[in-house]
């Protein structure tokens, strides 16, 4: 990802110790047994979580470009033998190497925002709408429009309605706004 523009990188950095998965997972609505992908899962600290809701029948996927980060997450795997997460090494702009209307539910967390300054928006949502099944739910969480940290620079982060509007021009109807924790807000949304 360039940085050029808004001096603004994102890899490598999680969100582990100020975004509560439990809190953002109840938010978007998922559930045993469903199929679920972690859209820029970054260390995969939402996607060990999503293994315990879905439990033995549903699915993890956890995508994502950094591939440090990934190698954290399955480390975390390995080490405590889950079973369900399947860890993904793909550029969401160009594929999800996953077929069409598999999905349940969908996060993607402190992502959009780059994806939106870097230009990339409509082959990533695209993307998402195809593998999301229909009535699929797709949950963008994002930091508050504010000053300081954590989070990226304040001309970078995007406002709720924004985000509504990034999601509504790419095919999807939006469901609600909600707070998940004190510096983030969710966006969920379904696939028409």
């Amino acid at each position: 990802m360039s940085t050029k523009k808004h001096g603004h990188k994102h890899h490598g950095k999680s969100s582990r110790d100020i975004l509560d998965p439990e809190h953002v997972l109840g938010a978007a609505g998922l559930d045993e047994d469903q199929t679920f992908l972690d859209a820029g899962c970054g260390d995969g600290f939402i996607s060990l979580e999503a293994s315990k809701v879905v439990k033995d029948k549903g699915k993890v996927y956890a995508i994502d470009v950094y591939q440090p980060s990934l190698d954290i997450l399955k480390k975390e795997i390995n080490k405590f033998q889950i079973g369900n997460i399947e860890v993904i090494h793909a550029d969401m702009t160009l594929n999800i190497p996953l077929e069409d209307d598999l999905i349940d539910v969908c996060v993607m967390a402190n992502v959009l925002h780059g994806f939106a300054i870097e230009g990339t928006l409509k082959p990533v949502l695209n993307e998402i709408r195809r593998v999301l099944k229909p009535g699929g739910t797709f949950a963008v969480v994002e930091f508050i429009k504010s000053e300081g940290p954590p989070g990226p620079p304040y001309d970078v982060r995007l406002t709720p309605e924004q985000v509504e509007n990034f999601l509504e021009d790419h095919g999807f109807s939006i469901g609600g706004t909600a707070e998940v924790g004190r510096y983030h807000y969710l966006v969920k949304s379904y696939k028409k």
